[in-house]
């Protein structure tokens, strides 16, 4: 067994009393692209902000590489900034606009005194020549590119140090949608040439499905289900993942006809204030009494099924009349 690239137990963290994420568990492994899904407003961008220290956790345990560095200074986290590096939502405030490209991808190099001069020129043209730019754009500002080319420029900084674990925070999102696709491509080539890890942040479930080995789908500062991405996308069992997947595109006519669309009601609770019990219940069709007071726990005791936290999954608080992984529609 090899060490996690990445292990997150028990994370929290409140602005205040807001409870952005709380009580995540999560873990990546070498060469592994975990994609975590969920509405705005579910957490998500705040993990990946806490697993680069950008934001500090109130609480829990971040590990990278098997060391914890939850509580490490910021001198002593230095060194470990070149193994995990985060390719940033907006490609347009992302890169400083006073800074030529070549300055932008070599900052790394010359942050961690790598390289300099000739060598570090030669290694950021090598990079961008990687993700697809031209040589001679070296040379020019960030307001000169496309919003394309900006994130691939955003690719080749977060790469030119090789590292192990890329924090990839809704990195097409902002994009024209003839423009994703093949930002998509390029980070799958790049990720399987290079080999590493990636925590793929992202609302868009059709992207985690072409993108990512796993899923973890967050709801309200939780995992909800987690499971390999071809399982989870063929049997899911929590009702948010199945509404989820009832709202995603579809490009087949034929099939978009036969799925049925799982519509919620009401709106996503406030984090101030979550509710009691499963904290999709004030939104879920199927709640019953157990939803409304008992927390359910991201794990199920039948062998072989991914976990989900839903009392539909488990045989200790479901009625009855409940039929075991019985779906809302999906």
């Amino acid at each position: 067994m090899t060490e996690p690239v990445l292990q997150i137990d028990s994370l929290v963290k409140h602005y205040g009393q807001v409870r952005a994420v709380d009580g995540l568990s999560l873990t990546i492994g070498q060469g592994e692209v975990l994609g975590l899904v969920g509405e705005s407003g579910s957490g998500k961008s705040t993990v990946g902000k806490c697993v680069l220290r950008l934001t500090e956790p109130t609480s829990g345990t971040i590990a990278l590489g098997g060391r914890d560095v939850t509580h490490l200074s910021r001198r002593a986290m230095r060194p470990l900034r070149r193994d995990v590096h985060m390719v940033f939502q907006d490609p347009y405030s992302s890169l400083n606009p006073r800074f030529s490209i070549e300055q932008i991808v070599s900052e790394p190099l010359l942050r961690h005194k790598l390289a300099r001069g000739r060598e570090a020129a030669e290694r950021v043209a090598a990079m961008l020549e990687k993700v697809g730019l031209r040589t001679e754009m070296m040379t020019r500002l960030p307001h000169e590119l496309s919003g394309g080319q900006r994130q691939r420029v955003g690719l080749a900084r977060a790469l030119i140090l090789e590292p192990k674990l890329v924090v990839a925070d809704e990195p097409v999102s902002a994009l024209d949608v003839s423009v994703q696709a093949s930002v998509l491509n390029l980070i799958t080539d790049l990720q399987r040439d290079m080999g590493f890890s990636c925590l793929f942040i992202t609302h868009d479930l059709s992207v985690v499905e072409f993108l990512a080995d796993r899923i973890a789908v967050m709801y309200l500062g939780r995992i909800v289900e987690t499971g390999p991405t071809a399982e989870l996308f063929a049997g899911p069992r929590h009702p948010y993942t199945q509404a989820l997947l009832s709202a995603a595109p579809v490009p087949d006519p034929v099939k978009a006809r036969e799925r049925r669309r799982i519509v919620l009601g009401g709106d996503v609770p406030s984090p101030l204030d979550p509710p009691a019990g499963c904290r999709f219940h004030t939104r879920c069709p199927l709640a019953f009494d157990a939803c409304r007071t008992v927390e359910p726990e991201l794990a199920d005791p039948r062998s072989g099924a991914h976990p989900a936290a839903c009392h539909l999954v488990t045989a200790e608080h479901r009625p009855d009349a409940a039929v075991p992984g019985r779906t809302i529609g999906y």
